[in-house]
């Protein structure tokens, strides 16, 4: 006997291939769900499916919790795994630059993401790396997708993106690599898979997190290729191998730890990230915020 569980994103790229190749590889199949996914209408964030019961699980970010426990509110969801255990943006550049060093954007042209998350990191991460922010010229083009138009067509010295876009330009001949904002950060607590509480103690949860374990594990240990050519139908306008690349960097960052959990220590890493952002006062309980994977 099967059941249905819908999947909602708030982005969709290679950085969530954890829950993608779950979704694609036939794991969550395997343990009895038939899953269907959906991406959040841009500026909405996949929390809002949950609660309006469209979703079961949705990707999201601790930080969308520690935000709203900052603010007093108490959240409807918990984040019960990780996706992702580093920031998955790179810096893409006009030329080749082997030697890059932050203190470089200085007086340039940066199109930065301006999703509250996206931001704080790169904030962090100039910090990390000794770059002076505002000294930046840090500029808001829209959403992702009309970062790259931007870029292409000329505007700003570096773009912000998330793989496999930055891959998809080198591809293209468009720009270069020249940081994984992900490397300055350091590991943190990103994005993560979110439910609601009743959720969480069902048969359901309990065969989701089977499969998505499962899922995770292959995903570390495939080749790049092997992973690219199970999510190619999923990214119909991205060169196979500029996808290849995109996973070959995730796994060479340990973007995907074999852990599942939302560990202590990255958690307080991203109350760091957002303190030091100025997004957050206070120091949001870990608990109130995070919930342990449904036992198997």
């Amino acid at each position: 006997m099967s059941e249905d569980i819908h999947i909602q994103f708030t982005r969709f790229s290679a950085f969530y291939s954890p829950l993608i190749v779950a979704i694609a590889g036939g794991w969550l199949e395997r343990e009895g769900l038939r899953p269907r996914h959906s991406v959040a209408p841009a500026g909405k964030s996949a929390l809002a499916a949950l609660a309006d019961g469209s979703a079961q699980v949705v990707q999201s970010a601790p930080s969308q919790a520690i935000v709203a426990l900052d603010r007093g509110e108490v959240p409807a969801a918990l984040h019960f795994a990780q996706i992702n255990e580093t920031d998955g943006f790179f810096l893409v550049g006009r030329r080749p630059e082997p030697d890059f060093d932050w203190t470089r954007l200085a007086g340039r042209e940066v199109l930065v993401d301006h999703g509250e998350q996206p931001l704080a990191m790169f904030r962090y991460a100039c910090f990390r790396r000794g770059a002076d922010f505002a000294a930046i010229r840090v500029v808001d083009a829209g959403p992702p997708e009309r970062m790259i138009e931007a870029f292409r067509a000329g505007r700003g010295d570096y773009v912000h993106l998330q793989g496999p876009a930055p891959q998809q330009l080198e591809f293209e001949r468009c720009g270069h690599v020249v940081a994984a904002v992900g490397a300055a950060v350091g590991p943190c607590a990103f994005s993560s898979l979110a439910a609601r509480r009743a959720w969480l103690a069902t048969e359901a949860a309990r065969a989701f997190m089977r499969a998505y374990r499962k899922a995770r594990a292959w995903l570390i240990a495939a080749p790049a290729r092997e992973v690219a050519a199970l999510e190619a139908p999923l990214f119909p306008e991205v060169a196979p191998e500029a996808l290849a690349a995109a996973i070959a960097a995730y796994q060479k960052l340990g973007t995907w730890t074999p852990h599942v959990e939302i560990t202590r220590a990255a958690y307080e890493a991203t109350l760091e990230v957002f303190r030091h952002a100025g997004r957050i006062r206070g120091r949001p309980r870990y608990e109130d915020a995070v919930a342990p994977p449904p036992a198997d």
